[in-house]
């Protein structure tokens, strides 16, 4: 078995979970590729680790790896999409972070839901993607890809944008307020949530346009289909603004038009049935629970 592993930081319990991939390694006869800084800082802080074959871009994987292992919260399975890309390996979350809405494994039960993992015994969801091109953006265009959401927000200052939207060349609205998230129904429990956005089924074929504190409250989020272009060009007092793809942010010119559409490829999630969408949402949400007592 071949699989690759990415985390973006070092600490303790980093440390714990990758020693104890290693030890299933050699049980269950597996060969670990291992991004590039993450394994300068495993060497920095770890004399005993064995060398391993190393990567450090989406053109050093291809189809014949099996798995991608990150290590850490949300954010570090987010960014492991710029290594897989379109190449369909499935990508697990080891959670050593917060919420772990995404990173669904428990660094606690590393062992037994590992153990499961290197025999197969999970399943795959593909998850929508979304494309983002700016015209005269060199930087963006290379990979402007987001699995969760595409943002535009104003930088630092206290004057709103306004965000000229167009949904398949028609003209929606212009939205007056900080900013405007498009997202998947993998991000509808992110940043769009937080902002007054709808939870989407992972499997719904939607799109949800939720504004970022609106001028007009009667500015509401608004759910479309996945096949809907989006065009967006913003204005305001700053010459430029902010567009963030997940957790990847640049500067943008004003009136540059942005357009968002779906991917032409998708992601494969892999996760334990018991750790189902429905099921993350019970269990991090607390849907359910009576808290008063507590």
């Amino acid at each position: 078995m071949k699989i690759a592993v990415y985390s973006q930081n070092y600490d303790k319990s980093t440390k714990k979970v990758m020693h104890g991939l290693l030890d299933l390694g050699k049980q269950y006869d597996v060969e670990f590729y291992i991004e590039k800084d993450f394994y300068s800082l495993l060497k920095i802080n770890s004399s005993n680790l064995i060398d391993k074959n190393i990567f450090s871009s989406y053109n050093d994987l291809n189809n014949s790896f099996d798995l991608m292992i990150t290590i850490g919260g949300d954010g570090t399975l987010l960014r492991s999409v710029s290594f897989v890309r379109d190449l369909d390996i499935p990508i697990i979350g080891i959670n050593t972070g917060r919420l772990g809405f995404l990173a669904t494994i428990n660094q606690d039960l590393l062992t037994s839901e590992m153990s499961k993992i290197l025999l197969g015994n999970y399943k795959i969801e593909k998850r929508t993607l979304l494309e983002v091109k700016i015209k005269g953006s060199k930087i963006i265009n290379e990979f402007g890809i987001a699995l969760n959401e595409v943002t535009v927000g104003r930088k630092n200052t206290t004057s709103m944008i306004k965000i000229k939207t167009f949904l398949d060349g028609e003209y929606l609205n212009s939205y007056w307020a900080d900013g405007l998230i498009t997202s998947t129904p993998t991000g509808s429990t992110g940043y769009s949530l937080s902002c007054g956005g709808p939870i989407m089924s992972p499997l719904s074929q939607t799109l949800s346009l939720t504004p970022i504190a609106p001028h007009n409250l009667n500015a509401r989020p608004l759910i479309i289909s996945d096949k809907t272009k989006i065009e967006l060009y913003v204005s305001g007092r700053e010459k430029s603004h902010l567009v963030s793809l997940d957790s990847r942010i640049i500067s943008v010119e004003n009136e540059s038009l942005i357009t968002i559409t779906k991917a032409k490829f998708k992601i494969n999630l892999a996760y334990f049935e018991e750790n189902s969408f429905y099921s993350t949402l019970r269990n991090k949400l607390l849907w359910g629970e009576d808290r008063r007592n507590l």
